[in-house]
Parts: structure tokens; sequence; C-alpha cells
């Protein structure tokens, strides 16, 4: 399994990988604030590469439930100064988390090798960066937007629903010739999605796949764990993010976007020395 990024080609058949998040904002859910500042951002992002991540995943406005938007310009200010001093290093290659077409190619230019884009991919602008830049490409599953997306969420069938959804992007992409090896999925854990919800789709992740393209599991300190095991704490929340990179390499998962990158890629590791083992 090939996925093409703008600056690294990875081959995921046998090894997956760790995106680390720096939330270059006020007010994400996780830790909002804390990496506002250039430095401090910068600094994050290079502790986590320390500590396994090959993907750093820079993002300029929160997408938590509730979460207002902001300007494009306020994007672009938060985000370009870290991806510029982050871009050129050959440890690690780094990601622009954005719903905006014109943040996307300024972070490309800028030297982001890859766009996660929330809302799949859906803006004709946004496919069109992808296919003039060359960059990877994360297509998210949300239903509805960040402000009201967990306002009763409601499926038929959630599965069956989003790998639709994915059939639907790719063929879009296709058309406008985006090469198919640099998409990847993302079911969008907790976006749109009751707690049934997202417990359905990680236990059929190997269902989610279409074209043989990568999926990525972003679970990390989600509400929704808290509820799973009753303690809503950030700090309650790591092991089950860790247990659930585990789970997700072993049935089809092959990117995980964590905010604690150490235990997620020791866990990752392990899991693949077992299915390696396995295997032969």
């Amino acid at each position: 399994m090939i996925w093409k990024t703008k600056l690294r080609t990875f081959d995921l058949s046998r090894r997956g990988l760790i995106m680390g998040v720096v939330n270059v904002t006020t007010d994400s859910f996780s830790d909002g604030g804390r990496f506002i500042d250039v430095d401090a951002a910068v600094t994050h992002a290079r502790t986590l590469v320390a500590d396994g991540a090959e993907i750093i995943d820079v993002g300029g406005e929160s997408t938590r439930p509730g979460a207002e938007p902001v300007s494009e310009e306020e994007e672009l200010r938060r985000v370009l100064p870290v991806i510029e001093a982050l871009a050129g290093d050959p440890n690690f290659v780094v990601s622009i988390d954005t719903m905006k077409a014109d943040v996307a190619r300024a972070a490309v230019e800028a030297g982001a090798a890859i766009v996660n884009d929330v809302t799949g991919l859906r803006d004709p602008a946004m496919r069109e960066v992808v296919r003039r830049s060359g960059a990877g490409a994360i297509a998210m599953h949300m239903q509805g937007e960040p402000r009201t997306m967990q306002r009763a969420p409601q499926y038929e069938d959630v599965c069956r629903e989003i790998r639709e959804f994915f059939r639907q992007v790719l063929d879009a992409c296709l058309r406008c010739a985006i090469d198919p090896m640099c998409l990847a999925f993302d079911p969008g854990i907790g976006f749109g999605k009751t707690v049934a919800h997202n417990l359905a789709l990680i236990r059929n992740l190997d269902s989610m796949r279409v074209a043989d393209r990568p999926l990525m599991l972003g679970v990390s300190r989600k509400s929704f764990l808290g509820k799973v095991i009753g303690e809503d704490s950030m700090e309650a929340r790591e092991w089950p993010t860790t247990a659930l990179t585990s789970y997700g390499r072993a049935h089809g998962a092959q990117i995980f976007r964590v905010h604690a990158a150490r235990p997620n890629a020791q866990a990752l590791r392990m899991t693949e020395a077992f299915l390696q083992a396995e295997a032969g």
C-alpha cells in the first residue's frame, strides 16, 4: 500500500504512521492556547517527532464540536510561520489541517506535503489544490459542520453511508485527475457521530476501505472515550487512545492522528511485530 505526498512516498503495507497534532489555536478541545506561540508550536512538533511521529499536522482553526470559524487571514497568520520553520526536515513531513482551499495552497507553497481536510475534499477548489500541487490528501467524513455536527447526528447505516461517501470522493478526485495514490481516507470519529456510531465505525474499519487506499484513525483524547470508560479527564483518555491505535492497526488503519506520540508509536510498532510474526 503506497501513499504519495508532495515530498515523500510512504509504503504502508507493513508499517503504519503516527501523525502528531500541533494545534496553533486558542480553543482546541485538548490543548487550545498551549501552542499559539510559534516557538512553542515548533518545539512541540520536534518533541512529537523525537517521540515517533513521522507527520506533523498543523492546524490553525479548531474543529471541536461547537467551534466558531476563524478568518482565512487569521488562520494563515497562525500556521504559516510554523510550517515554514518545520519545512525541509528529512525526518518528517508537514500536513496542513484546514477546510479552506486558499490556506491549503499557501501551506503547501510554504512546505506542507499533505492536505488534511475535515470536509472531505468536497470543495472543487480544494481538489484543485491537491491536483496541481501533488500533495498527499486525507479526506475525512463529517456530518454537518463543527458548530452543529453533534446536534443529534443520525444515519440509517453509518458504515455503509460513510463508505459510499468515500467512493463518491474518490470518483470526484479521479474525474479531476488527482493521482489516487495521493489519497487517504478518515471516517471522522466524533465528527457528527454518537458514541454508538463511533464504536460501529471502529469495529468495522476493514470495511471502510476504498480502492486499497490508506485509512486514518483519529480518536485521540476524544470525548466518546471518556463516556465509554466513565471517566472524562484528558489524562484518562490517553490509555484508551493508545489501545485503539493498536486495535486500529490490527483492523485496517495505517495512519494514527494523536496528541501524544510516544505511547502510540510504541503500541503501533508492537502490534506490527505481532502482525508480521503471524504473517511469517
